[in-house]
């Protein structure tokens, strides 16, 4: 009669040491991946928006522009910028575009020049890219919609 040979048990794993399974690790790989997705998602998302906001063609495309001219390191055309998108939240989908014209981008300066504008100015264009109205310094929201109320009215 053959011997019965003894089976030798292998260590333990590191995985199996810290109480990690395959399947937990992968579950968490995939979590993580929805995390870096859904983080890319919005940066697509944010930069489409970016993109759009400071596409200058937009004016002269039918609908009524308001196009601040921004230099992004100046508080006060962050703090216009802060007052104008407040004020445009009454405006919601009713035809005003509001675009940034970026005076620090070749774009942003060159629309700046042509308009004779500084920065902390909105410009309010109609629909086809006629320089309608012009709004100088800081202003707060509240003044802001009854500009674009009475821009509206009369455009």
């Amino acid at each position: 009669m053959p011997k019965s040979k003894k089976r030798v048990k292998a260590a333990p794993s590191k995985s199996e040491k810290s109480g990690l399974s395959r399947r937990s690790v992968m579950g968490g790989g995939a979590a993580a991946s929805t995390v870096v997705l859904g983080g890319g998602f919005w940066g697509v998302s944010s930069f489409r928006s970016y993109a759009a906001e400071h596409d200058l063609t937009r004016v002269g495309k039918g609908d009524l522009a308001i196009v601040q001219v921004h230099d992004p390191q100046c508080p006060t055309c962050t703090a216009l910028q802060k007052q104008t998108r407040k004020a445009l939240r009454d405006f919601d989908d009713c035809g005003l575009v509001y675009l940034v014209a970026d005076i620090k981008t070749p774009e942003g300066a060159a629309f700046a020049r042509r308009f004779n504008s500084p920065h902390v100015t909105l410009l309010l264009f109609d629909g086809q890219g006629e320089l309608q109205r012009r709004v100088q310094g800081m202003q707060q929201a509240s003044a802001l919609v009854e500009v674009f109320a009475d821009y509206k009215a009369t455009a």
